[in-house]
């Protein structure tokens, strides 16, 4: 980590304290969260963090859960499986954290869930979207909608919606996310009746795409389906300009940060991606979330704020309901979840500790993503 990053995760981290063995810890609830804070997708971390240091700051001023007061422990995993694996190895085992909140990306938190799992903690994921991710164990939950409705949303959107009928995939190699996404998407699009023209791989990090868009080019696509992390679709949208490829793009909730735009400027304007809310809603719990977010921090939430601070909420409504704080009380009480009135809409857990909820597509202008539909599971 440079001086730069480790100065501005000190300063988003400030006030974030580590349980303690003194009185002060016993009026205290700490609850762990790891997420990328600095690297190539830390917007999904700070605006995650953000989101669940607003539900905490809220929850605590009405009297906090059972008396006591709800305190944060954040660790910086740095966008690396690797590293949210260790992130979580000590928030359980030295931290003593009753619950985790994280991660974003799937891939991460396919690392990181074996050790909650392991020790009993529960873990909820704000916004990692892979089946696989519950599946470590009855102690995963998470608050988002899952790959295969995603996928089916965006293949019913580009058949139904778009009126296309050949789509190009470009897709992230390495990540479970991008991998999950595509597959379902092409299951969904071709039993509709679409033709899948062209797949073609990248791996996170790659700057230069062009033979991939050379090679989707000449199979005269549609459209293209990239469901990766908003730093390498905007360079792939502005080199697939580039190639005079006018096309539309389409792709996933990884879409979702203010640097989209920022990295590929008008290239991506007008493409379409599926995502958990809209700023567009006219919903009073979600407009009470973005009136409150931009008072605390300046700035609109995007859907990685609202999830961040839905899964927070979800685990402080949880902690109220819960019989005891030991974590089999507590992981009952999150598996009970129902008709919790989200910002993101009404989330109910189901037998495999997934949210049942509703997709928004929305269309990308400027650094404002305009609400196209609502596509219900």
């Amino acid at each position: 980590m440079g001086v730069l990053a480790f100065a501005f995760f000190a300063l988003l981290m400030s006030g974030c304290t580590k349980n303690s063995s003194d009185g002060a810890a016993s009026k205290e609830l700490l609850v762990g969260e790891y997420g990328s804070m600095t690297g190539g997708e830390a917007t999904f971390g700070q605006m995650t963090h953000q989101g669940i240091e607003l539900a905490f700051k809220q929850a605590n001023a009405a009297g906090g859960v059972k008396g006591k007061q709800l305190k944060l422990d954040s660790v910086d995993d740095e966008g690396k499986p690797e590293e949210a694996a260790t992130a979580v190895t000590k928030l359980v085992t030295e931290d003593k954290v009753i619950a985790v909140l994280g991660e974003v990306a799937s891939s991460r938190s396919l690392a990181a869930a074996p050790i909650s799992q392991q020790y009993k903690v529960p873990m909820i994921s704000p916004s990692s979207t892979n089946p696989k991710v519950t599946e470590v164990g009855d102690y995963i939950f998470r608050v988002c909608f899952i790959d295969p409705f995603q996928g089916t949303v965006m293949a019913k959107f580009a058949h139904d919606y778009l009126k296309v009928n050949k789509v190009a995939i470009m897709k992230d190699l390495k990540s479970d996310y991008s991998v999950g996404l595509s597959n379902y998407f092409k299951d969904t699009f071709e039993k509709m009746g679409g033709q899948i023209v062209s797949e073609e791989t990248y791996v996170s990090n790659d700057i230069d795409f062009k033979a991939q868009l050379t090679s989707i080019k000449s199979t005269h696509p549609d459209a293209i389906f990239i469901p990766g992390y908003y730093t390498e679709v905007g360079l792939i949208a502005r080199q697939a300009r580039g190639l005079g490829m006018k096309m539309p793009l389409l792709g996933g909730d990884g879409w979702d940060s203010t640097k989209l735009y920022e990295i590929g400027k008008d290239a991506v304007m007008g493409s379409y991606f599926s995502n958990h809310y809209t700023t567009d809603t006219q919903d009073p719990t979600a407009r009470n979330f973005i009136a409150a977010f931009q008072k605390e921090f300046g700035v609109v939430p995007d859907g990685l704020a609202a999830m961040g601070y839905d899964a927070a909420k979800v685990l402080i409504d949880a902690l109220n309901r819960s019989k005891t704080l030991n974590s089999q009380d507590i992981r009952d009480a999150i598996a009970s979840t129902k008709d919790y009135p989200g910002v993101t809409g009404k989330i109910t857990i189901n037998d495999l500790r997934n949210a049942t909820k509703s997709a928004v597509v929305v269309q990308v202008e400027g650094d404002h993503n305009k609400f196209v539909t609502t596509i219900n599971p």
